[in-house]
């Protein structure tokens, strides 16, 4: 960031007082920009002992595989910011049950939180970001064709606790492409 968005003068890259990271601050008003990490909301859907899952449209990873979310939205909650990933991917309604996995990924400066939820009125299509969308029973799911680890990640955490009839909330750090 070259430009305050507060004043639009010139910043620079220095510590601020009482920090101990190099910030881009303004040189006119001293206003501190941060750069703070992007939550993505999103849901795994349930219906029927099946899970919803989205064919990308857009990069990155298109034409693979994943769950219905995307960025939260400014003056919403994460379960409403999954709800409306989901309804403009995957075109369906849901009914959130509970928060299932949280995942900070710091080498891209993201966290994802995932919700269970269930499938309203068994009605699911494509939106414009989604190629397709369909529903997996276990032994379908395209383990090699999925688009991100965090999607690899709730699938297994899903289907594994599904076998215990308990679903705890998953909190871990996922730090490669490879996990």
């Amino acid at each position: 960031m070259n430009c305050c968005i507060k004043c639009g003068h010139p910043t620079t890259k220095k510590k601020p007082l009482g920090d101990e990271k190099l910030r881009q601050v303004c040189t006119h008003c001293g206003n501190i920009h941060y750069e703070n990490p992007k939550v993505i909301c999103g849901a795994l859907v349930v219906a029927d002992q099946k899970v919803l899952l989205c064919r990308r449209a857009i990069e990155p990873r298109y034409g693979l595989w994943t769950l219905p979310a995307g960025y939260m939205e400014l003056s919403e909650t994460m379960a409403e910011g999954a709800a409306r990933e989901t309804l403009e991917e995957a075109d369906a309604r849901i009914d959130i049950e509970q928060m299932y996995c949280m995942y900070d990924i710091p080498r891209i400066g993201q966290i994802y939180a995932l919700f269970k939820a269930k499938l309203r009125d068994h009605q699911f299509g494509a939106g414009p970001e989604t190629l397709e969308s369909r529903l997996f029973e276990e032994h379908e799911i395209p383990w090699d064709q999925l688009a991100f680890p965090s999607v690899k990640k709730t699938l297994q955490h899903y289907f594994a606790d599904r076998k215990q009839a308990h679903y705890p909330i998953h909190l871990e750090t996922i730090d490669s492409l490879l996990t």
